[in-house]
């Protein structure tokens, strides 16, 4: 069965973290968004087209509801259509939706940033479940191909299993608490602390201490300092001793930016939200729901505000415009150290992201 994601308007509460990329590739648990719906739709055999919602997040029940429809029909749930099974032209121009018969259908949509962090643990829980079968588990943890495993390192998996990607390296004396992911080519440094609910993607380099955040992939930590209920985009690097507050002093729920909009995240446990290409200074303090957006450079003494435009260098006392050409350069820099060449269509999707962001840093002029 064909797969085709589409954004809808709620795409954009996502921000920063779909600017440079598509809102199905966005890490949830173990996989992607596009990964999980490709593992729970392929194996339905049908002549149909399935358009999926890029929020989605697909599971086995939704699995079964997709497989049992047999004539073009839209899948919505809370108003919301999340699916649709359609041939023909509309397969491509997603035209005449909105006209199909339309079935309520239990569904889960990631509408803020927050979801995906909140729902990281439960979703590394299943993502395993989904994977296990073709797996070899020894007492809930599983060690991929090329990996290596230093002594002293402690795996706990009273909460929940471990997963640990081919070519993962598990520095000496670190420990390792489930639900958690460490993705391909990661490297886990030494005494670091990775608490429950965090999943960390491929080629990242992460130390200290860590808990119940995602790193989409690419991205370094590798140095003490702890990040906490935090989502970090591709090409971070946060330097020596950063830390992020995830918890106000009141307990009360944390209100973060969104579309120049505080919103209120409806939760006690909300950290940083970090944009593709952005950068952190040694000893940088986020507060709690701190939004940084794209290629941004973020120094100095103080608390940085909890807005930080994209392509914005500073910190407490001052943020002024990144030059867009030292930004491209550094960007193309940093990727290739990683043996990434950018491709002449990401630059030009950075630049696009730096002329949608203008009005965001209107105030720093």
């Amino acid at each position: 069965m064909e797969i085709v994601f589409f954004d809808d308007e709620g795409s954009s509460n996502l921000r920063p973290l779909n600017y440079l990329m598509r809102t199905e590739e966005l890490r949830c648990g173990v996989l992607t968004l596009k990964e999980k719906a490709e593992l729970v739709f392929s194996g339905i055999k049908s002549p149909f087209t399935l358009l999926l919602n890029s929020r989605l997040i697909a599971d086995a029940p939704l699995g079964k509801v997709i497989s049992s429809c047999k004539e073009e029909c839209a899948l919505a749930f809370g108003g919301v259509v999340f699916a649709a099974v359609v041939s023909g032209k509309k397969a491509r121009s997603f035209a005449g939706i909105q006209t199909l018969p339309c079935k309520d259908a239990g569904a889960v949509l990631i509408k803020y940033p927050w979801d995906l962090v909140h729902k990281n643990a439960e979703e590394i829980k299943k993502d395993i479940a989904l994977l296990r079968p073709k797996r070899s588990f020894r007492k809930d943890v599983y060690i991929g191909r090329g990996c290596t495993v230093k002594p002293g390192v402690v795996f706990d998996t009273e909460d929940g299993p471990i997963f640990i990607d081919d070519g993962a390296k598990i520095l000496g004396n670190s420990v390792i608490m489930g639900p958690c992911y460490i993705g391909k080519g990661t490297t886990i440094k030494a005494i670091a602390k990775i608490y429950g609910g965090t999943s960390i993607g491929p080629m990242c380099k992460v130390g200290g201490e860590v808990e119940g955040s995602i790193f989409q992939g690419y991205s370094n930590k590798q140095h003490d300092g702890f990040l906490g209920h935090s989502y970090i985009c591709e090409w971070v690097n946060l330097g020596a001793d950063t830390n992020n507050s995830d918890l106000k002093n009141n307990y009360g729920n944390v209100k973060v930016s969104l579309n120049g909009k505080m919103v209120d995240t409806g939760h006690m446990f909300v950290g940083l939200f970090m944009g593709d290409h952005s950068k952190a200074g040694i000893n940088t303090m986020f507060n709690t729901g701190t939004v940084v957006g794209v290629s941004s450079n973020v120094f100095g003494a103080g608390f940085p505000p909890k807005f930080v435009p994209s392509f914005s260098w500073g910190g407490a006392d001052k943020l002024v415009e990144y030059d867009i050409e030292k930004a491209v350069q550094t960007a193309k820099a940093v990727m290739k150290r990683r043996k990434v060449e950018m491709t002449k269509e990401y630059e030009v999707l950075l630049r696009k992201v730096f002329k949608e962001t203008t009005s965001e840093r209107f105030s720093l002029k």
